[in-house]
């Protein structure tokens, strides 16, 4: 690429409605532009970092034994609801109709064709394993997009499906992936955790995330300080002591508590911890109204909540909700007479003598005890905190953000048997097909790195996936023999392999630096007032190695690194 006849440019501003490192870097240094909200165009430069970052994913995959296809981004509709997904996606799907109005979607996620696909082949178990993949387009209307490429409405996703005979197989499957994953990661030299995750949407009985460990992540990572202990937040154990509070119970007593809404003012008011007081926290879990007791001082997880009821939706109750059960404010709400589930945390299950909403307005119960009131069940429904105790240790909890850039998915039968995907086995019985999912979101990737690998100047590519490797600044174009040296090392190292950049514009020598500096290639070769004698300076991005060489070891320099 010269730039003096392609398409370059960079901005010297900040750029505008850009809210993380990596969104504004990434357009500043001309790489990608905003569209619209959550739609962004890859330019030159930003189109050769996915292309590599997708040609690394497909060498990995190609190794692992995966097969690479394409799937159409327009769905029918009944696809989706065949699957019984269509609901899950509500408003997030894409829809349209055609001329003929049928009914639509831009695909957010593709599950439903690949076991399509996968029909045309399957028919006894000797057509099993194998796995196949794709790089296409996902749209789902996010309602809030945001840090540039983290959070799209449109965003390239390399989706991947492992067909297995059985669980022991697709153990296997999943195994090289995993592998694979590894592999692919490590070559973007991102700093990543694996991290066990809810299954979400997608179902399934095990789920693994690939987080990227950023400031900005939308995910909070709960790490051990002791052991290699890593999960998403939402699905985190909280390890809760079985030594249950032996005090003497006392008789359950009704008292006035004018204007207490909150636990803070409830345990100012009566001059106690908040956590001697329970919250009661009313869900609406795919239409039944659930009440949820907690600890006055935790957070209600509602990820675990809903998996105790398989469900698809979990949503706070609002004040219709409310008046099913009861006539009280949310304020002075408890599990005291309600006619409706309680789920109570396990260390509530712990407590006696606590204090507790009346489900009467500006009232509350003390010397509250676990027989006062019916339980549907007791279950770990809080967040976990920094500081708690490992699940697995014993160790120190502490959290770090992270972006999601991958995961894996064992999904057992769930798509084979709600699409009808089965195999004869040996004894000619009808099965239903074991499944894998395993997805990387290359935009994601993209600006992982970038929020990982920056400094003050710019952005510092990793190798592999630098747009080039080499830039090359001609300091003088208008010098015969600058620029006679300088097109000649270009031509030289594309011949060699080395993918190069030559700036030659007529521009300042500091406007050339800064843009190289912007943009980030791994190796900046400066030809200038020295290009009489053979000798140009040689720097790499990271800062690691600047110095005057001459031109005959270049080449060297340049394979060592």
């Amino acid at each position: 690429m010269k730039l003096s006849k392609d398409f370059f440019y960079t901005l010297r501003e900040d750029a505008k409605g850009e809210d993380s490192t990596s969104s504004n870097l990434l357009v500043k240094s001309g790489m990608i532009k905003k569209s619209s909200a959550g739609v962004y165009m890859f330019m030159p430069l930003g189109y050769r970092v996915k292309t590599k970052i997708e040609n690394i994913i497909r060498d990995e995959m190609n190794k692992a034994g995966a097969s690479e296809l394409t799937m159409p981004a327009l769905i029918p509709e009944d696809v989706f609801i065949k699957s019984g997904r269509r609901d899950n996606f509500g408003n997030d799907m894409f829809s349209l109709k055609d001329r003929a109005d049928r009914d639509y979607v831009l695909g957010p996620t593709h599950e439903e064709l690949f076991v399509e696909a996968a029909s045309m082949k399957i028919k006894s178990y000797r057509d099993l394993p194998f796995n196949i993949y794709q790089f296409q387009n996902k749209f789902r209307d996010e309602a809030r997009p945001r840090y540039g490429l983290i959070r799209t409405r449109e965003f390239t996703m390399k989706d991947a499906y492992s067909f297995d005979a059985d669980l022991e197989s697709a153990n296997a499957s999943y195994k090289k992936m995993y592998d694979a994953y590894n592999n692919i990661f490590d070559r973007m030299d991102i700093d990543y955790r694996v991290v066990k995750a809810d299954t979400g949407a997608m179902g399934g009985l095990l789920s693994e995330e690939y987080q990227a460990v950023t400031e900005i992540g939308e995910d909070t990572l709960v790490l051990c300080d002791s052991c290699d202990f890593s999960s998403n937040i939402e699905i985190a154990e909280v390890k809760t002591s079985n030594i249950k509070n032996e005090e003497e119970k006392k008789q359950m007593e009704l008292i006035d508590t004018p204007n207490v809404h909150t636990i803070d003012e409830l345990a100012s008011f009566l001059n106690v911890s908040t956590d001697r007081c329970v919250k009661t926290l009313v869900c609406n879990i795919d239409g039944e109204i659930v009440f949820a007791l907690v600890k006055g001082n935790k957070e209600l997880n509602d990820t675990k909540l809903g998996k105790l009821f398989s469900a698809t939706s979990v949503e706070m109750a609002t004040e219709d909700d409310l008046k099913k059960v009861t006539d009280a404010s949310f304020g002075s709400l408890g599990p005291v007479g309600v006619k409706a589930k309680i789920v109570i945390d396990n260390e509530v299950n712990n407590m006696s003598n606590f204090i507790v909403g009346a489900n009467i307005t500006d009232k509350h119960y003390i010397n509250v005890n676990l027989d006062d009131f019916d339980i549907y069940k007791v279950a770990d429904i809080v967040n976990i905190e920094e500081g708690n105790t490992c699940p697995k240790c014993g160790g120190k909890i502490y959290f770090k953000k992270g972006i999601e850039v991958g995961n894996l998915f064992n999904l057992g039968t769930k798509y084979s048997e709600s699409l009808g995907l089965t195999y004869l086995n040996e004894e000619n019985e009808s099965v239903p097909v074991v499944m894998g999912s395993y997805g990387i979101g290359t935009a994601r990737c993209m600006a992982a790195v970038v929020e990982q690998h920056n400094d003050d100047n710019g952005i510092i590519w990793p190798k592999e996936i630098a747009p080039y490797t080499v830039g090359i600044v001609l300091i003088n174009p208008k010098d015969e023999i600058q620029n006679e040296l300088a097109h000649n090392l270009y031509n030289m190292l594309w011949e060699q392999g080395i993918d190069t950049l030559l700036d030659d514009r007529n521009e300042r020598p500091g406007v050339k630096f800064k843009d190289m500096d912007l943009i980030g290639l791994p190796i900046k070769i400066t030809v200038g007032k020295r290009a009489n004698e053979n000798i140009v300076e040689f720097k790499t991005r990271d800062g690691k190695i600047n110095k005057e060489i001459e031109i005959e070891t270049i080449l060297k320099e340049i394979r060592e690194i």
